[in-house]
C-alpha cells in the first residue's frame, strides 16, 4: 500500500472510530500532546490504559465473585476505570462505567455482573481497534510518512 493511501486509510479509520462513538475529543487532544521529542506518547499512554484496564477488570471480576459483595470497593474500581477511559477518550468504555456505577449505587449484583460483561466487551473492542490504528500508524512512519491527526479531527 502506498503512503498516501495508508494515510488516507488511517484518517478514515480514525473518523469512523469517532463517528461510531468509540472515541471522543480527548483522544485527539492526546495526539496534540505528541511531538518529535516524544513520538510514541499516545501509544505509551494508551498502553498504560490497557494495562490498568485489564487489572481493574480482573479486580472487578474477583470482587463480584465474592459471596459478600463489597459495592464500595467495586464502585472505586469502576470509578478508576471510568477516569482512565475518559482520559484517553475511550467514550464507550466510559459510558459503560457510568451505567455500572449506577448499579453499584443501588447495590444490584446482577446489574453489576451484566455491566462488567458490557465493560469487558467495550474494552476489548476499543483495544483491538486502537491496536489496528497504531499498527497502521507504524506502517506509515516506517514508510517515511507522518500522521497529522489534528487536521482530521477538528
Amino acid at each position: 500500500m502506498e503512503l498516501n493511501q495508508m494515510q488516507r486509510s488511517f484518517l478514515e479509520y480514525t473518523d469512523a472510530l469517532f463517528r461510531e462513538g468509540f472515541l471522543d475529543s480527548q483522544f485527539s487532544q492526546l495526539y496534540q500532546l505528541q511531538d518529535e521529542s516524544n513520538p510514541e506518547f499516545v501509544i505509551e499512554v494508551v498502553s498504560l490504559f490497557f494495562e490498568d484496564s485489564e487489572r481493574l477488570i480482573n479486580d472487578l471480576s474477583s470482587a463480584l465473585d465474592q459471596p459478600d459483595v463489597d459495592f464500595k470497593k467495586i464502585d472505586a474500581h469502576v470509578h478508576q476505570l471510568k477516569g482512565s477511559s475518559s482520559s484517553i477518550g475511550a467514550q464507550r468504555v466510559k459510558n459503560s462505567c457510568i451505567t455500572f456505577r449506577n448499579f453499584c449505587e443501588v447495590q444490584n449484583t446482577d446489574g453489576c455482573v451484566r455491566c462488567l460483561q458490557q465493560v469487558k466487551q467495550e474494552y476489548l473492542l476499543i483495544k483491538s481497534k486502537l491496536e489496528a490504528l497504531f499498527q497502521l500508524e507504524k506502517q506509515i512512519v516506517a514508510a517515511g510518512g507522518s500522521i497529522n491527526m489534528v487536521d482530521s479531527m477538528n
